[in-house]
Formats: C-alpha cells, structure tokens, sequence
C-alpha cells in the first residue's frame, strides 16, 4: 500500500523544516495555494478546454501541478492543526450519506457516465 495523507503530512512538515526552514504564514500560504489552482485551472482550459497554448508557451506536466496544490494543501493542514486522513474520511461518509441517490438520479449524468470512465484512471 501506498503513503497515507498522514504520511504525506509528516514528510512535508520534516521538509519544511530542513529544506523550507519554516512555514510561510498561513495567509501567504493561502495566496500560494490560489497561485497553484490558477494553474491548475490554466492547464485544464488549455488541454481539455477550447483555449489553445499561447506562443512560446510549454505544455507543463498537469500531475505536478496538481501535486504542488496538494503540498501546499498540506502545509495549511499541518499550520492549522488538521488531520487531512480524517477529515477526508468524514468528507467522503458525508456526501456518500448526502448523495447516496442524488447523482444516480440525475438524468445531465446518465449519457455522460458512459464516456466519462474511458479515460478514468484505476486506482
């Protein structure tokens, strides 16, 4: 089995404290965080929306800007004192219990369903 979000959470929190010397405050954190979804969000419209590449611009790889996201999702964590492993454990029961029929019953979903899980990645 792979790290856990609690491994991940340690293994950043001892980078940060050797390598990054510190924490940046929470708030400049948050900036960083919106920085890093930009170009996420970047990425996306440019390889699965109707926006094309700028001239000069380089296709960048769409995993390590997800992953930079997620590093920066955890140094917030770790500042604000969450436990990611537990509160995506209560998330997921929580729209599970939300959802359990709801998108099932969404007639926008059903034609979609079909396409969507071409490209879906096993996990």
């Amino acid at each position: 089995m792979g790290q856990t979000l609690s491994d991940y959470q340690r293994q950043v929190d001892d980078w940060i404290r050797t390598v990054g010397v510190r924490y940046f405050s929470e708030l400049t954190n948050t900036a960083i965080l919106m920085e890093e979804v930009g170009e996420v969000a970047r990425l996306m419209a440019r390889q699965y929306g109707e926006q094309s590449f700028k001239e000069g611009e380089e296709a960048e790889d769409l995993s390590m800007e997800m992953a930079d996201v997620l590093f920066v999702l955890i140094c917030l964590a770790n500042q604000t004192g969450v436990d990611l492993e537990a509160a995506m454990a209560a998330a997921m029961e929580k729209k599970t219990r939300r959802d359990a029929g709801r998108h099932a019953a969404n007639p926008k979903l059903q034609d979609e369903a079909k396409q969507e899980t071409k490209g879906r990645v096993e996990i």
